[in-house]
């Protein structure tokens, strides 16, 4: 994408190619650094890169993103995300922020009003610029900077994002743990909990090492229960046995074997189904990829079955990254609005939910319930 073109942001290109926004040291018109801060809220928490008197340094909480009747919780939210920025400063007191970037995951359908975020954060730290917008976003430009392609996000659940930032914005699954989500962490976790209590019963299907892993997870199948109804949301449960899930398939469990390759056959499937429109590029992102050697196969064999001339690029950062590009790119002004995936608050304007769009051609069936991911 060309500075002074039409899409999210207008990006330089540093004599190497790679795009200015995700590398290097920001400087204002007086010669001073400006304090930049990334922010990815997922199913795993919230992280933080946040760039300060010239230094890059990383915060992170662990707790499940607070909600309420399912609708992220963003007032509990921006107390958490003014915590997490102050551990990770040290205690260093900074009085501006020249921008922040905070990709979420429920947006768009699950954040009722971004301006919140601003209002909450735009006094205690003193933001000259705020952008909001979904996870699925920042892992996007984590991955491949500001360039077109297809990005899928797996973590807790899963959310595919082929766009080119400007006039494509194609989204696949983020339905949420019940109804979608296929092939991300909860999903796996869930599938390796069905095969550990088959094995209980003494049913078909069943895998006894999945059964022993899930004892020693969780406990007897009596307090998994308690603990999966009693909870708001399960998906963080459910997510938390994925690893488990590896393990077995890695000492091999064919049963578990079999639920991880399915996992990468769900990843292409919504890979292909976000790439209209596009040059053949995709990446990834997210935690469930940590475990590439179960994955990375089916994923991509999937598809290169449908796309031959299908191109994978590994990501050049996570979401964090993106986050704090975008942070970057909304310091020097250069961020545009695109609702619902991006939100562009600042001291002279603020967006609202009902301006902004950009023309292009958007492929939306309804809110996405869930990123829940990558974090």
């Amino acid at each position: 994408m060309n500075a002074g073109g039409g899409g999210l942001a207008s990006v330089d290109l540093g004599a190497d190619g790679r795009q200015a926004h995700l590398a290097g040291v920001d400087v204002g018109a007086d010669g001073r650094q400006l304090n930049l801060a990334g922010v990815d809220v997922g199913g795993g928490g919230i992280r933080v890169r946040i760039e300060v008197g010239g230094s890059i340094v990383s915060g992170d909480d662990t707790s499940p993103v607070p909600r309420v009747q399912g609708r992220v919780d963003l007032d509990r939210l921006a107390a958490r995300i003014i915590r997490v920025v102050q551990n990770a400063v040290g205690g260093r007191e900074i009085d501006r922020f020249a921008g922040m970037a905070i990709g979420t995951t429920g947006l768009p359908g699950l954040v009722p009003d971004p301006g919140t975020l601003w209002h909450a954060l735009r006094g205690r730290f003193g933001l000259g610029a705020l952008v909001v917008t979904g996870d699925m976003v920042t892992t996007h430009v984590g991955a491949l900077g500001f360039r077109p392609g297809v990005v899928v996000a797996a973590g807790t659940g899963v959310i595919t994002l082929g766009t080119d930032l400007d006039g494509v914005w194609n989204q696949s699954d983020g339905w949420g743990y019940l109804l979608g989500d296929h092939g991300g962490g909860a999903w796996i976790g869930m599938r390796g909990l069905h095969a550990a209590l088959r094995a209980h019963d003494g049913r078909a299907g069943g895998s006894p090492a999945l059964l022993e892993r899930l004892t020693a997870h969780f406990g007897p199948p009596s307090e998994l229960v308690t603990l999966v109804y009693a909870a708001g949301s399960a998906a963080h449960h459910f997510a938390s046995f994925a690893p488990a899930v590896g393990e077995a398939a890695r000492d091999g469990d064919p049963v578990a074997r079999r639920i991880w390759t399915e996992a990468g056959r769900q990843l292409g499937q919504t890979a292909l189904a976000a790439a209209s429109g596009l040059d053949p590029v995709f990446s990834w992102g997210g935690r469930l990829f940590d475990a590439a050697d179960l994955l990375m196969e089916p994923f991509q064999s999937t598809v290169r079955t449908q796309l031959p001339e299908a191109r994978f690029e590994p990501p050049r950062g996570n979401s964090a990254d993106g986050a704090l590009a975008l942070a970057r790119a909304a310091a020097d002004g250069s961020v545009r609005p695109h609702h619902p995936y991006v939100y562009v608050f600042t001291e002279a304007s603020q967006d609202r939910p009902d301006s902004g769009r950009t023309g292009g051609t958007e492929r939306r069936r309804a809110p996405a319930a869930s990123a829940e991911q990558t974090t």
